[in-house]
């Protein structure tokens, strides 16, 4: 695994004697993923994307982008995009002028600056407000412009906090199939609270709470796809005794309308949920929704009230 950021007991005081906002924080993101960082309000996802862009110092331990240690205006030029949470863009230019400022400024050609610009704005669907400025354009159009400013001249590592703020669904979901579009060829993380959203768009996740990372790796292995399926059941009686028997090494239970079968590493689930079915159907118990695993929502949530007792 190549990693495109690491973060190694980095520790960040906002005033000497205050609570720390990152607590020898420590994870790793890999090359070519899209990567949703969560946490509550407070967990310290603003300040560790302030010591990414290299807006704030850490007081302690490591930073590294890239294979190339703690961001550096000069030798990462272009290959970092950031989108942070409250950007406020100019507002006298229209969507092209201010993206081909921007490429500009990472180096690229003035011919090469308006043709990416002009990209970018299609990507967010803007094409038919090139000729408004900025000040005339809604919050929602504001943010894509943003957005589309942190993937001017496709920077290898990408971070967003919070990109789909302020958009309608249509354009909400545009966006996140542009997103998913990039995985495999760059780093993309993403700072959230919409976990169902990054769920359907990451296949990493960070997990924070009080500035420690509480869990962290592929969104499949986080939570348990691999391990457990549960079943929205319609009304009928199931014999679990003799569903048990049919899927040895299993773990069946059932809470009213949900079943649940939680399975040993290595097990195919797609064949246990074959047989599952098998027993449905000679039952005569309908089945409403299938999932696997359990939610990322559900999993933070056991995560952090664990690590608040700790």
């Amino acid at each position: 695994m190549r990693p495109a950021l690491i973060f190694q007991g980095v520790t960040k005081r906002y005033a000497r004697n205050a609570p720390p906002a990152l607590d020898k924080l420590s994870f790793t993101v890999p090359r070519g993923v899209v990567c949703g960082l969560v946490g509550p309000n407070g967990a310290g996802k603003t300040t560790a994307f302030s010591v990414i862009s290299g807006f704030l110092p850490p007081d302690e331990g490591r930073v590294d982008l890239l294979g190339m240690g703690p961001y550096d205006p000069w030798r990462m030029k272009g290959r970092v995009g950031v989108l942070p949470q409250d950007a406020e863009l100019p507002d006298r230019h229209t969507p092209v002028e201010l993206l081909t400022h921007l490429a500009r400024l990472q180096g690229m050609t003035a011919a090469d600056a308006k043709r990416e610009a002009e990209r970018r704005v299609a990507d967010v669907n803007l094409g038919d407000k090139v000729g408004a400025r900025v000040a005339a354009l809604s919050h929602g159009m504001r943010r894509r412009v943003a957005v589309a400013s942190a993937l001017l001249g496709e920077p290898e590592l990408v971070m967003l906090d919070e990109p789909t703020a302020g958009l309608d669904p249509v354009q909400a979901r545009s966006l996140r199939d542009l997103l998913r579009g990039l995985r495999g060829k760059q780093t993309v993380v993403i700072s959230s609270h919409n976990l169902l959203e990054l769920e359907q768009l990451c296949d990493w996740v960070v997990m924070i709470d009080r500035g420690r990372c509480i869990r962290q790796g592929s969104v499949a292995e986080v939570t348990g796809q691999g391990e457990q399926l549960a079943w929205w059941l319609g009304p009928g009686a199931l014999d679990l005794t003799a569903l048990g028997a049919r899927i040895p090494g299993c773990v069946v239970s059932r809470a009213e309308d949900v079943l649940t079968v939680s399975a040993p590493r290595g097990v195919d689930l797609d064949l246990v949920s074959i047989e599952v079915m098998r027993v449905l159907v000679e039952a005569g118990v309908p089945l409403r929704t299938l999932r696997r695993g359990v939610s990322l929502e559900d999993r933070f949530v056991d995560d952090a009230a664990k690590a608040g007792k700790r």
